[in-house]
């Protein structure tokens, strides 16, 4: 059943057919993880009959184009009665041309997309299990645009990361490290797989390294993959329209090319008016693939013109943000401790001689207008969260204030 899937990989740059059939255009597409979006999310249950809408938002804060839509998919990699572990994934269009050349170069439509990785891991799988079980393995997989990384937790991923080649390895495993840590739970690393030319000196502190050679493509991986209807499909959503529109397209000219060879005659009276409908329909979805391509230009010059808008605003700043609160300390307010997120949070704790301090504080912070790069007054902060006050020991009433930028349900 695999052996009916064509499996196509772009890596380093270049489009790579394994096993190529003649005239069989379609293809499932293996990219490396760094090109694309991919994260552990854990659904809670009362989510888990669309995984897919409850992940696109946590998906859609690490684009880096956050006013395109993403066509984001998931694969379960765990069930429980608190919900779904599943491993999200997106191609972002913007940052997908190149591919989307290379297809149409090979002349090749993409039926499916998946991760590179995955398919290695799963034909790796019987060299990576040594029979223990309840441990935490680190895996590492050499390829020629990234290294990806698998935290593996009793076999399922707690954590997923592209590495950059020439990045500091260490570094990065130490943050992939506290990531499942935070997603799993504490556990020490039993041990770290190597697969390739992974330069994994700097490692063996923290697990004994075992060694694995570089497998070929992982041709036999990606078709079962490809295979399972539950699997990552990161397809774009106006990707599959264009291939529903490629094979309707390629079924009418089989059909007509069948009936032409026949019925030359009748074909050309019958069918005329449906073949010019369909030349005029390609060259309408041509024009309207090339308006996308420049309304995707206009919109990332238009997000980052938003970006240094932003950025080049100070009334935000941290310093502006100091000074307007500490005007409006009442007397007898005594800040002990501060943290500001810029556009997203203003933290701080202290102590007053008496509650309606802390109260006038609570008002004065409400009331706080800056005015927006087109001079329109707006709050400084929307919503302003007390916890406290509370008596200590000296008589003094503690406090925390949670400043947020934005309205929780923005």
């Amino acid at each position: 059943m695999a052996e009916s899937v064509q499996i196509a990989v772009f890596e380093g740059g270049n489009l790579s057919v394994m096993q190529a059939r003649e005239k069989d255009p379609e293809v499932v597409l293996a990219l490396p993880l760094n090109r694309l979006l991919v994260k552990m999310v854990r659904v809670p249950a009362e989510n888990r009959e669309d995984p897919v809408a409850y992940a696109t938002p946590i998906l859609q804060a690490m684009s880096p184009y956050p006013d395109e839509p993403l066509t984001v998919t998931c694969e379960t990699v765990g069930e429980t009665e608190a919900g779904l572990t599943v491993i999200a994934a997106a191609l972002p269009e913007s940052a997908a041309d190149d591919i989307g050349a290379a297809l149409d170069a090979g002349k090749y439509s993409a039926t499916r997309i998946d991760a590179l990785a995955l398919g290695q891991l799963r034909e790796l799988w019987g060299a990576l299990d040594d029979g223990r079980a309840d441990i935490r393995r680190l895996v590492l997989l050499k390829g020629a645009d990234c290294i990806s990384l698998f935290v593996l937790d009793d076999g399922r991923p707690s954590a997923i990361r592209a590495i950059s080649n020439g990045s500091d390895l260490r570094r990065e495993v130490m943050l992939s490290l506290l990531e499942a840590e935070e997603f799993g739970g504490a556990r020490p690393l039993a041990e770290t797989v190597a697969v390739g030319d992974v330069d994994a000196a700097g490692l063996g502190d923290l697990a004994p390294v075992r060694r694995l050679p570089e497998a070929a493509a992982p041709v036999a991986g990606l078709a079962e993959r490809a295979q399972d209807a539950y699997s990552l499909d990161a397809l774009p959503a106006s990707w599959r329209d264009v291939l529903a529109e490629t094979r309707f397209s390629r079924a009418r000219r089989k059909f007509l090319l069948g009936a032409g060879t026949v019925w030359a005659l009748l074909a050309l009276v019958v069918f005329a008016v449906p073949m010019v409908f369909g030349f005029m329909k390609d060259h309408q979805s041509a024009l309207r693939r090339e308006h996308q391509r420049k309304f995707k230009e206009v919109s990332d010059m238009q997000a980052r013109v938003d970006l240094v808008r932003r950025y080049s605003d100070h009334s935000h700043g941290a310093l502006e943000v100091l000074r307007a609160v500490s005007l409006s300390l009442p007397e007898g307010v005594e800040l002990n401790n501060w943290s500001y997120k810029r556009g997203e949070e203003l933290r701080f704790s202290g102590e007053a001689l008496d509650t309606s301090a802390v109260y006038d504080l609570q008002d004065n912070l409400m009331a706080l207008t800056v005015a927006d790069p087109d001079g329109v007054e707006e709050k400084l902060f929307p919503e302003v969260r007390l916890t406290g006050p509370s008596a200590t020991r000296g008589g003094r009433q503690r406090f925390d204030f949670s400043c947020l930028s934005r309205k929780g349900d923005e």
